[in-house]
C-alpha cells in the first residue's frame, strides 16, 4: 500500500480551506503537509517539502501574489519529485485556460460548476496519482488487485474529460466497460447496453440515452483543450460527440493497453 499523498493548498478563501481540511482528514490516502495563501510562501515550502500534489487557487485576493505566479515560479525549479499540480479557480477564460494547459497544471476544476466539491478535487488527486504512477506499480495478480488497478485508472480517466459523476450514465459507463474488460472469455453473450439493461430492469433504449447524456454533458461544459488532450479517437463530425459504444471501447482499450503493462 501506497503511503499518503502529501499535498500542499494554495488558497485564500478560509472556508474553502476548512472544507479541504475536514475533507482530508476522513480519509488515509491523503496528507496536508502544507497550507498558505501566498505565493512566495508556497514557492520556499516546494523547496523544503516533497509534494506530490498541489491544489492552487488562481486568485489569492486574501492573501499575497497569485497562482500564476506559483505555477511560473515552480516551471524553473528543480524537485526530486515532480508534483501533480490542480488548479482551483472562479476564472472562467479561454485564454488563461490555454496558458494553464501549456505544462503549468494538470487539470483545472472551476469552484462554480455544479458539481464542484473538495471532496470531488481530492478524489481527482488521489486517482491521478495512482494513474501517473501505474508504469511503476508491480501488482499481485489477485482479482481484487486487477479490480482496483481497472476501477481507478477509468474513474481517473471519465474525471479527466468531465463525465459528471452526478448523472447515471457515468455509473453505466463505468459498468459497460468492467463488463467488457472481466467477461472477454464468454466472448460477452450479451452485448454491454443490453447487460446493464437486464441487471438494471430498464429498457436499453434508456440505458443508451442515460450514457449519451453523460457523454453530451461532457462536450458541452469542458473545455476543448481537454478533450482533445484525453480522448484521442475520431469522432463523427457529423455528430461532434462520441456515440456510446465509441466511446465505452475507446476507455475498453485504453484500460487493455494499460493492464498490458502490468
Amino acid at each position: 500500500m501506497q503511503n499518503p499523498m502529501t499535498v500542499l493548498l494554495i488558497e485564500d478563501d478560509e472556508n474553502l480551506c476548512k472544507a479541504f481540511e475536514e475533507a482530508i482528514s476522513n480519509r488515509n490516502d491523503v496528507s496536508l503537509v502544507a497550507k498558505t495563501n501566498s505565493s512566495l510562501e508556497a514557492s520556499k515550502l516546494v523547496k523544503t517539502h516533497k509534494f506530490e500534489g498541489i491544489i492552487v487557487d488562481l486568485e489569492l485576493h486574501y492573501g499575497s501574489g497569485s497562482g500564476f505566479d506559483f505555477l511560473k515560479q515552480l516551471k524553473t525549479m528543480k524537485m526530486s519529485v515532480n508534483p501533480i499540480i490542480v488548479v482551483n479557480t472562479n476564472i472562467i477564460s479561454d485564454i488563461v485556460y490555454e496558458k494553464i494547459h501549456k505544462g503549468l497544471a494538470d487539470m483545472i476544476f472551476y469552484k462554480k460548476q455544479k458539481d464542484y466539491s473538495p471532496k470531488l478535487v481530492i478524489d481527482s488527486l488521489v486517482l491521478l496519482r495512482r494513474t501517473y504512477s501505474a508504469d511503476n506499480i508491480t501488482i499481485d495478480e489477485s482479482p481484487e488487485d486487477k479490480e482496483k488497478l481497472l476501477s481507478d485508472f477509468i474513474n481517473s480517466e471519465l474525471n479527466l474529460i468531465g463525465i459528471n459523476y452526478k448523472l447515471k450514465g457515468r455509473q453505466y459507463i463505468y459498468e459497460a466497460i468492467l463488463y467488457i474488460l472481466n467477461d472477454e472469455e464468454n466472448s460477452q453473450e450479451f452485448s454491454a447496453i443490453q447487460f446493464l439493461a437486464n441487471k438494471h430492469k430498464l429498457l436499453t433504449s434508456s440505458i443508451s440515452r442515460a450514457i449519451q447524456t453523460a457523454i453530451n454533458e461532457a462536450w458541452r461544459t469542458s473545455a476543448i483543450e481537454d478533450l482533445r488532450k484525453y480522448y484521442t479517437a475520431k469522432i463523427n463530425y457529423h455528430t461532434g460527440v462520441p456515440t456510446p459504444t465509441e466511446f465505452i471501447y475507446y476507455y475498453v482499450e485504453k484500460a487493455r493497453n494499460m493492464m498490458k503493462k502490468h
